[in-house]
């Protein structure tokens, strides 16, 4: 079962968990070729370009490289998910994974691979392990102390960096999709989108919503886009993040989240920041019992704004 507990009471375990945050692990010989390598259960590590997005049929037309021992490069329709067809577009370069059903292809794990955005991830990721590992083996930051810098994927694939947080207020947490305990990120999705309703009740429009995918792996912008659109969430001022786990194994040493495998279940603590427009972090509830109108109160409002 998923846990929760006060910040300050497990604390005392933070260092010991803070070691298998930090525990990277890079890229396989393959990808660091880059080259398409072999997956599990008959997948396929591909990359090509987006040449249509076939919204009646469910599938995109994609010109992808070759596939070295299973198939020469050529332009192939694949089957992907809702989200997938909505962030994909025409002359997009990819990478994901490719297998075979029934006689159909499919294509999943989709990421965009655009060199621009992928240079601001990876720097932005190098910048903050660099600032993980010079804080200690207790990075967390304090309220009080700024968010950290980071560049990450939203759920339409686009690049958002920190930076671009500034001069608005932010909520932010983490969440995954494949989370089965309606009592954790369920829950705290429905309570983003109830601040989300109470800030426009009161007037307040420089609210950012911010959650990050602790399963990365898995979460891919469509998957989050799917995710969002399925439950019929407004992402104009809610943003679903993903991105590398390095980089998201160091943003969750530094606001106190923790995380661990307990074999097919990922375990983890919630914590719920908010962050001033200056990129301070003002206010901190751990666990999944905060409340949408506690965090609606400490929001700044217009002038004249009740």
């Amino acid at each position: 079962m998923m846990f929760e507990r006060r910040f300050p009471q497990i604390f005392s375990v933070f260092g010991v968990f803070v070691a298998l945050l930090l525990g990277g692990c890079g890229p396989s010989a393959e990808e660091q070729a880059g080259q398409p390598a072999a997956g599990a259960d008959g997948r396929y590590a591909l990359r090509g370009t987006v040449i249509a997005v076939l919204g009646e049929r469910g599938s995109v037309l994609v010109d992808h490289e070759a596939i070295p021992g299973y198939m020469p490069r050529m332009t192939m329709e694949f089957r992907v998910n809702p989200g997938d067809l909505k962030v994909l577009r025409e002359g997009l370069s990819i990478r994901g994974w490719m297998y075979e059903a029934g006689g159909d292809y499919f294509l999943e794990g989709i990421w965009p691979v655009e060199p621009v955005g992928e240079r601001i991830v990876e720097a932005a990721g190098h910048a903050l392990r660099q600032d993980t590992v010079t804080r200690g083996a207790t990075p967390y930051r304090e309220v009080g102390e700024n968010l950290p810098d980071f560049a990450l994927y939203d759920q339409d694939g686009r690049v958002v960096q920190a930076t671009q947080l500034r001069g608005r207020q932010v909520v932010l947490n983490f969440i995954f999709s494949r989370c089965p305990d309606a009592k954790m990120c369920p829950a705290t999705v429905a309570k983003m989108t109830r601040l989300q309703a109470l800030a426009r009740e009161a007037g307040v429009v420089d609210l950012e919503l911010v959650s990050i995918s602790l399963d990365p792996e898995y979460d891919t912008p469509g998957v989050l886009r799917d995710y969002a659109d399925s439950r019929g969430i407004d992402t104009s001022n809610y943003r679903f993040l993903t991105g590398p786990e390095r980089a998201i194994k160091d943003m969750l040493a530094q606001l106190g989240v923790l995380t661990f495998q307990d074999g097919p279940l990922l375990q983890h603590t919630l914590a719920t920041v908010l962050i001033d427009g200056r990129g301070r972090i003002v206010h901190r509830a751990d666990g999944s019992e905060w409340r949408a109108e506690d965090f609606a109160a400490r929001l700044r409002r217009p002038q004249g704004a009740p």
